[in-house]
């Protein structure tokens, strides 16, 4: 029986997404890597997007009331420490 891949979590999808983008910012690989991360680097991003829109549907199904989706504004935390 062949094992299962894990599949990884958002946080580690854009963790190395943001790693491909750093050693591809930096200029310095060949060009045969460069174009193998960036190959790498565009997998992760629709990935992520996967994971995104899936969180958006269940959120909207997790607000849904009555038959009809209530969509509330996201109100992001303020980094500041004061109230907004």
């Amino acid at each position: 029986m062949a094992a299962k891949k894990k599949t990884a979590t958002f946080e580690e999808s854009l963790e190395a997404l943001e790693q491909l983008v750093g050693r591809l910012e930096a200029g310095d690989l060949p060009l045969e890597e460069a174009l193998a991360d960036f190959e790498r680097g565009v997998k992760l991003t629709r990935e992520c997007q996967q994971k995104l829109a899936k969180a958006e549907q269940k959120v909207k199904l997790l607000i849904e009331e009555n038959g009809s989706i209530r969509e509330l504004p996201f109100e992001a935390e303020d980094d500041s420490g004061g109230q907004a």
